[in-house]
């Protein structure tokens, strides 16, 4: 069994975004040269979030609205977390959205349904912030 492991980064400009990622892990998995196995895709920042979706501009200004009702950013005196902070609300947008995804890879590809893509969330953006991308198998 063979192993790879590769770090991609983001600095998203804005505090919230979702970027289509697929293509990126899709790069990891040709150059691990793995064929069948699993791939894992892991946010290393407890402030974002991998997932996966459609890739679908409506459904993400659903997503985006659906979490500012249950976690929203302002008033930001109302959580505990932000004494000299302003994000705890990306903390639970991460908690809500999910950490990483696991995909199996068949004949060196993602098996995926039809629409589904990985996505990177980012709930405090602004920074440089990096996914981890895990593939094992031969």
């Amino acid at each position: 069994m063979k192993s790879y492991r590769k770090e991609l980064w983001f600095e998203v400009p804005t505090r919230r975004a979702f970027i289509n990622i697929t293509s990126e892990v899709e790069a990891c998995l040709r150059e691990s040269g793995i064929k069948e196995g699993l791939i894992l895709v892991n946010a290393m920042h407890i402030t974002a979030s991998v997932f996966i979706n459609d890739d679908e501009s409506g459904l993400h200004l659903d997503y985006e609205e659906w979490l500012e009702r249950l976690a929203p950013h302002a008033p930001v005196s109302q959580y505990k977390h932000n004494i000299g902070e302003d994000n705890a609300d990306a903390h639970m947008k991460r908690q809500i959205m999910g950490r990483e995804v696991v995909v199996a890879v068949t004949n060196g590809k993602l098996d995926f349904g039809t629409w589904e893509r990985i996505f990177y969330g980012e709930f405090d953006g602004k920074r440089k912030k990096r996914v981890l991308v895990k593939i094992i198998g031969d």
